[in-house]
């Protein structure tokens, strides 16, 4: 099984289309697409968990303490990955994102958190 990706409201929708456009056969869905406007950073983990997706995301101010909690109680996350800073280069979060994809298994990732890009 290959690593899928989902976007929360955070993420610029900018990132996700330029992953696709360089690699489009990842499997990434946006927030819009996934039916995740306006929901809390609990529900987006528990979708993301359920769909076995990776969470994308900028917001680093909530989501790690969120996904420790989600933990605590027994949830199983695919993973989070943190965009950070706001403004790194698209290019260069693209890049990185398809280098996990290509590069890594889905296991590898599960309960963590990691600032993308390295």
């Amino acid at each position: 099984m290959s690593i899928r990706f989902q976007a929360d409201n955070d993420l610029k929708r900018f990132i996700v289309d330029a992953t696709l456009r360089r690699e489009p056969s990842i499997d990434f869905k946006t927030a819009q697409t996934a039916g995740l406007d306006g929901l809390d950073d609990e529900l987006v983990l528990r979708f993301a968990s359920e769909q076995g997706r990776i969470l994308v995301s900028h917001d680093k101010r909530t989501m790690p303490p969120r996904l420790a909690e989600f933990i605590r109680l027994g949830g199983t996350s695919p993973g989070v990955l943190l965009v950070i800073p706001q403004h790194a280069p698209v290019r260069d979060v693209a890049e990185t994102l398809i280098l996990i994809w290509a590069g890594s298994r889905p296991e590898e990732w599960v309960n963590l958190v990691t600032k993308i890009p390295f």
